[in-house]
């Protein structure tokens, strides 16, 4: 059997039609498959490769830290010089009440973790989310979402978890003395980037105050500058009480963490012991690499061009049926209006060398996340091939 032929037979796929992309080779916002053809990236494994793909200074990082040592025990209890490293340059550039970081594998794991720690903290068990957010894929995060069709098959899921209406001020009553903790996105990653309102998630942070339920905020999919700040929150009138970071942290590595103050996190280590675990969490090839990702961040300054880099996706997105663009920096959605639409246009995009996807939740709009070292020419020529794909999806 060819390669095809034993990834169908032997790798287990989530949907019917996987994409079948056989690739060679990854370098900045572009995948190489194996006859040689070369997409630009415009979802970065769904906002993973922030920094591009290969970035030289993660592969060196990885390089010198596996030149050392790979894993040596489970998290928490040997001290290794990646993790602390990491650590405290992700502490630096939160609010100081986040002050102690718990790695994780994934997103999943963050959020798994950060329920745990929000329920063993408060002595309370009702967790409360948003109506169309989305935190991750096992039984707890899943628990989290509000689409039936995700979650209905694989019920009963966590009790006393309820959701909430998202920019709904109204539903902020719902948070009480019995809640344990609120879980929200600024931005929500999976309805086409819809944003928080300002009054909306400070009135959030205000009732959670008020009651003393912990604030966590997803940062999973909207951190590490791909909204023009390192972290979206920084957007707004609000600080959490956990915060949640994975995919664009890694460089393209694996890892994630929650983040909280020491008082918080230090529920985790008694009555009982060992409140949390993960065996590769902080893994410290991973954590090599977030600290070179980190790093590249802030001295390649490309933090600074989003903003004028989103305008110039609004600029070139130009056309007279599209009904919105809307998220931030390079976290956008295109409405077409039509699931068929949609299909077509990542179709012919695909042919057309360009790789592009739809949300959980909104098969109607394009996802929008390129690398955010992608350049103004770049820019433009992913926007015309758009546009034709659109032109050519109606004909």
């Amino acid at each position: 059997m060819n390669l095809r032929q034993l990834f169908l037979t032997h790798v287990a796929q989530t949907s019917d039609a996987p994409v079948g992309l056989q690739i060679k080779k990854a370098k900045g916002i572009h995948i190489i498959d194996l006859e040689g053809k070369r997409y630009i990236d415009l979802i970065s494994g769904i906002s993973v490769n922030n920094i591009g793909h290969r970035n030289p200074a993660v592969l060196e990082a990885i390089r010198k830290q596996s030149s050392k040592y790979l894993h040596t025990m489970v998290y928490g209890e040997h001290i290794q010089h990646p993790q602390v490293t990491l650590a405290q340059k992700l502490t630096r550039n939160l609010p100081p009440n986040l002050e102690s970081v718990y790695f994780t594998n994934s997103g999943a794991e963050a959020t798994e973790g950060a329920m745990k720690l929000a329920k063993r903290f408060t002595g309370r068990s009702e967790i409360i989310s948003m109506q169309n957010a989305y935190h991750g894929h096992t039984q707890g995060a899943m628990s989290l979402m509000s689409d039936e069709e995700f979650t209905a098959p694989f019920r009963p899921l966590l009790p006393s978890v309820k959701k909430i209406g998202f920019n709904n001020l109204e539903s902020l009553k719902e948070i009480t003395f019995d809640t344990a903790c609120v879980f929200t996105e600024v931005i929500q990653s999976e309805t086409g980037y819809v944003r928080g309102t300002e009054e909306f998630l400070a009135g959030l942070n205000k009732r959670c105050k008020e009651v003393g339920a912990l604030l966590v905020i997803d940062e999973i999919q909207t951190g590490f500058g791909r909204t023009g700040k390192l972290f979206a929150f920084e957007h707004f009138s609000l600080i959490p009480d956990i915060v949640l970071l994975a995919k664009g942290m890694g460089g393209g590595m694996p890892i994630g963490c929650f983040i909280a103050s020491k008082k918080v996190m230090g529920s985790l280590t008694s009555h009982p012991v060992l409140g949390h675990l993960t065996t590769f969490g902080g893994h410290p090839v991973n954590c090599a690499a977030a600290g070179a990702a980190l790093d590249f961040l802030f001295s390649s300054g490309i933090m600074d061009s989003i903003d004028s880099k989103e305008r110039l996706f609004r600029k070139y997105l130009s056309h007279k049926n599209l009904k919105e663009l809307s998220g931030k920096g390079l976290l956008l959605s295109l409405d077409l209006g039509s699931e068929q639409k949609v299909q077509k246009v990542i179709n012919i995009c695909f042919e057309k060398g360009l790789l592009i996807d739809w949300f959980l939740f909104n098969a109607k709009a394009l996802r929008i996340a390129p690398p955010l070292i992608i350049k103004e020419g770049e820019i433009k020529k992913v926007c015309k091939i758009i546009l034709d794909a659109i032109e050519q999806s109606e004909q």
